[in-house]
């Protein structure tokens, strides 16, 4: 894929995810399989960022900081209790060593230069701190799907794995990830209500398929290092930032 400049990146995934979250509605993380492994953590941090959350957070919404680069998701995060920045993954508007949790889903494999970004999640996060991160996985499961949502990559779990080594994230879990439907007819058919009948698609989606979304979520199975990745689309990775 050509690359493209920072400006560019964020004026693309704009494009997309504005609209998206203007017509949608706020999920509390309550909702999510994450929440009764995340809860517990969140309560023990006293400083926690989430980045890139849209309106579907993980962390407690309260207190939390969210960066985001979309206005529309800011907003209804701050009505709800957030500190909230409008700012990229490549530049946190933060000092060294500000949080004691860090989390980033489905954000690294949108940019191009993920070194920068997992280094700006590392220079963030206190030694000790709990890194929550979600990729997708194996470049030769590569669909429409990831160009229509502004994929860059996926990852091959053995550069991940070094990646996170790189960055001083020690794994400590993982468990498989995702509510994208199994269904690659379902997603193209879903894919073009979104391009060409947005307001439908989007009633649809928040009224019907997301409600079933989270009903059919599975437990989160966190298993320690990393789980066996054949045949795994995302991966939830629990990290920890080591003591210098």
């Amino acid at each position: 894929m050509k690359a493209r400049s920072d400006s560019e990146l964020i004026e693309a995934n704009k494009a997309f995810y504005d609209p998206l979250w203007r017509d949608a509605k706020l999920i509390s993380p309550d909702r999510f399989n994450t929440w009764p492994f995340i809860q517990p953590l969140a309560e023990k941090a006293q400083r926690r960022l989430e980045i890139g959350p849209g309106l579907r957070p993980r962390l407690p919404i309260v207190d939390t900081c969210f960066v985001d680069i979309s206005d529309a998701a800011l907003r209804v995060l701050s009505a709800a209790g957030g500190k909230t920045c409008s700012a990229s993954i490549s530049q946190l508007p933060y000092p060294d060593n500000s949080f004691d949790l860090v989390c980033a889903l489905d954000i690294v494999e949108h940019v191009d230069d993920d070194v920068g970004a997992l280094s700006e999640i590392s220079r963030v996060a206190k030694p000790g701190a709990s890194i929550l991160l979600s990729v997708p996985l194996h470049p030769d499961y590569w669909t429409a799907f990831d160009d229509f949502v502004g994929h860059r990559r996926r990852y091959e779990p053995e550069h991940l794995a070094q990646l996170l080594e790189e960055h001083q994230f020690d794994l400590l879990h993982s468990a498989t990830f995702g509510m994208k439907p199994k269904s690659n007819r379902l997603t193209q058919l879903g894919m073009w209500f979104l391009v060409n009948q947005r307001k439908r698609a989007l009633w649809w989606y928040n009224r019907v398929f997301m409600p079933l979304g989270l009903r059919s979520q599975k437990p989160l199975n966190l298993q320690p290092g990393m789980v066996p990745t054949e045949g795994v689309d995302d991966v939830f990775l629990v990290c920890q930032k080591r003591a210098a």
